[in-house]
């Protein structure tokens, strides 16, 4: 029975375009409400996750959430849920600033490539020369997206890459974690701790939003936790390896939500950069699945 609820390619990737179109709508409202209406991003990612929280509290309290909040790695949970924030924060400030869409969402695909350095700096794993060729490539493809020696470079461009850099932080974590720690025990963690820390984070430049700029936090909020709702019944129902590149799909969503909120039209470097970054990120997607396939 499990296997066949397991086995259902087609229903995991409309789950993954939902999660994507989810996304999409979540990064244009928090650009909206932050560049335009002028609520400062550490408000947005405070109030945005805090929704997200009760929305899934539901759904945490029906998986179980007292059983999942059992273990005996605490301060990995702490030092993981640290680096997923610290990430949101530089990417909302990113959107904040702004730094458009189309490029800041394609420059967070380089979280896989700071990943891959990752596993073999810190989790010592061997990382094969295709591995390293085709990371260097997929920063090849993250500078064309960046263009330095154009006129119109921009610090505020390397937001999302250090946003990036964070993340992969937290997937190296993940990967380390889920070796003795469920899958479901990782996101209630990740729930529960996001909202202090975005809190301590937003304390500071404390404002009350108005009427409008609540309700579009309120909507990224329930749009997130959608989102990922709609990630976790992806792989619950289909293989990992199969729904994964439907994630790539967000790339366009966002850069169509982009245009049609802000009027942004990305150059045509940013399809060649991207499409650079996605067939590294296939490609050592590929050679890690091969790498730990099961002997027989």
């Amino acid at each position: 029975m499990s296997s066949s609820r397991r086995h259902s390619p087609f229903a995991g990737a409309v789950w993954m375009m939902v999660a994507g179109l989810c996304f999409a709508a979540v990064n244009s409202l928090s650009q909206y409400v932050s560049f335009t209406l002028g609520l400062p991003s550490t408000q947005v990612a405070f109030h945005q996750y805090l929704i997200a929280l009760v929305c899934l509290l539901p759904w945490l309290v029906r998986h179980g959430l007292r059983q999942s909040l059992m273990t005996n790695q605490l301060r990995l949970h702490l030092l993981r849920v640290a680096l997923a924030v610290i990430g949101i924060q530089f990417w909302l400030w990113a959107l904040a600033v702004p730094v458009p869409i189309w490029q800041g969402i394609a420059l967070l695909m380089t979280s896989p490539l700071f990943a891959t350095l990752g596993s073999a700096l810190f989790l010592k794993e061997q990382v094969s020369r295709a591995r390293i060729l085709a990371t260097l490539a997929g920063f090849v493809g993250a500078m064309l997206i960046l263009a330095p020696w154009t006129d119109d470079f921009s610090w505020a461009s390397l937001l999302p890459v250090a946003a990036a850099l964070f993340w992969a932080g937290y997937s190296l974590l993940v990967r380390y974690q889920a070796a003795s720690e469920s899958s479901h025990t990782i996101v209630v963690y990740l729930l529960i701790f996001s909202t202090p820390f975005n809190a301590m984070l937003a304390i500071p430049e404390w404002q009350w939003p108005s009427e409008t700029q609540w309700l579009l936090v309120a909507a990224s909020g329930v749009l997130s936790a959608l989102a990922q709702m709609s990630i976790a019944r992806a792989y619950s129902v289909a293989e990992a390896s199969f729904v994964q590149p439907f994630d790539f799909a967000k790339l366009p969503m966002n850069v169509l939500a982009g245009w049609l909120v802000f009027g942004w039209a990305p150059p045509g470097r940013l399809w060649l950069g991207a499409a650079i970054i996605i067939g590294a990120i296939t490609l050592l997607t590929h050679l890690e699945q091969r790498a730990h396939k099961p002997v027989s």
